[in-house]
């Protein structure tokens, strides 16, 4: 049974990486943009979050519906503004720009809020647990991966069912063909990265609750979202949950064996599925 607990905190793990992962996905499988700032984009809506419950006494929940249109705008003109302008069959400018902006965001955070770490205490449920069978769960990890599911349902549904996805999968497919049949790319691009920043609340919602974090917690979160992206598939949302939930299974059973391997445990299956299946398990051009 210490097993079956063992692999099912794993996989609730792994809803966690899932979140962090998804806009990651959805930015590169709509425009094919690396965001080496995407880490650090959560921290960022994490501090935002932390804000809003400390100044005004929010419920951490309620705090991050009022983030979510916040960090929409946020990434809305950082795509709208900025990245645009370094998009080309060149990816070196996005991964500079990005690295750039991910320094400026850490340094401007210990410059607001100091080095120190910091934690969204969400009450009763951090302590709250359901039994499942013959192992206990508790209620912050399962609401984690049920968010992380309904996520990448919604996504889903956003991107296959309505005019907005249908704009989405032209500008991915063909840029210049979608600007000659009226859409423009541009807002297409920044309304993408808008989405992909409330998906990073979200994460921020989750990542704030469950564990402390501090200004330079961002390149920590960066590697598990890669890693989850990278296992899962480049473009997709599905394949992004399942190697979230792989990196997360692999981290607990590292752990479970001897405590420090955990995150050398979850960095050894990456490397795995990487030799043997370099494009991921379900790899697609966009989801």
């Amino acid at each position: 049974m210490n097993w079956l607990d063992t692999i099912l905190q794993g996989v609730l793990l792994g809803g966690l990486y899932g979140l962090f992962a998804a806009g990651l996905s959805l930015v590169f499988g709509i425009m094919r943009l690396v965001n080496l700032a995407h880490g650090d984009l959560i921290v960022l809506a994490a501090f935002l979050i932390l804000v809003l419950v400390t100044t005004l006494g929010l419920d951490p929940f309620v705090a991050a519906l009022i983030a979510m249109p916040l960090m929409f705008a946020i990434g809305w003109g950082l795509q709208y503004f900025l990245l645009n302008r370094t998009l080309g069959k060149d990816i070196l400018p996005p991964l500079l720009v990005t690295f750039g902006l991910s320094i400026v965001i850490q340094n401007g955070l210990l410059e607001g809020f100091s080095a120190d770490s910091r934690r969204v205490f969400a009450g009763s449920l951090e302590s709250a647990s359901v039994n499942l069978g013959p192992v206990t769960a508790g209620i912050m990890p399962l609401m984690t991966f049920v968010s992380a599911v309904a996520v990448i349902v919604c996504l889903n549904q956003l991107i296959y069912r309505t005019s907005v996805g249908r704009a989405f999968r032209a500008t991915s497919d063909d840029p210049v063909t979608a600007g000659l049949m009226g859409i423009r790319p541009q807002r297409i691009f920044a309304m993408a990265t808008g989405l992909a920043m409330v998906v990073v609340t979200i994460a921020a919602l989750y990542l704030g609750t469950r564990a402390n974090f501090d200004p330079t917690s961002g390149p920590a979160r960066l590697i598990y979202a890669f890693e989850a992206v990278i296992i899962g598939g480049l473009g997709s949302l599905w394949g992004t949950l399942a190697g979230g939930i792989i990196l997360g299974v692999a981290q607990t059973l590292g752990a479970a064996i001897n405590p420090e391997w955990q995150i050398l445990a979850g960095h050894l299956a990456f490397l795995a599925v990487l030799l043997f299946k370099p494009r991921g398990l379900f790899p697609r051009a966009a989801d």
